[in-house]
């Protein structure tokens, strides 16, 4: 079980710096990345609330209050990094950093569910 909580937390980690990097560039480099939005045919927009809304998911993601909310955040990032890496695979781009995170998210996601049932189970010391 130790090993299963260190590789959820390891995988959540890294997926959370994945998209706190790709939300940072969103807000400090917003022309350029509205740039590359337009060349791959997307609204410009909507980088800045895609920016915002990566941070709050990693947020939901860490904090884990509503699992209604964790359960979107995860879904959410799951999409974004289809969609980016179908965006960048058809623009003729190298394989990037959402290619890296879709095994990380899956990693994250069925182990933290595994993690939370094992916690529910185990009984308590008190």
């Amino acid at each position: 079980m130790r090993t299963t909580k260190i590789v959820y937390w390891i995988s959540t980690i890294l997926l959370s710096l994945i998209f706190l990097y790709s939300a940072q560039m969103y807000f400090f480099n917003t022309e350029m990345v509205k740039g590359y939005f337009e060349a791959l045919s997307y609204p410009s927009y909507i980088v800045i609330p895609l920016a915002i809304i990566k941070v709050l998911g990693v947020i939901m993601i860490l904090w884990r209050k509503s699992n209604w909310l964790t359960e979107w955040a995860y879904a959410g990032f799951f999409f974004d990094l289809i969609l980016a890496t179908a965006a960048h695979q058809n623009a003729g781009h190298a394989i990037g950093l959402s290619v890296a995170g879709i095994p990380m998210l899956l990693v994250s996601y069925f182990l933290g569910k595994r993690v939370r049932s094992n916690n529910l189970n185990t009984p308590s010391l008190g």
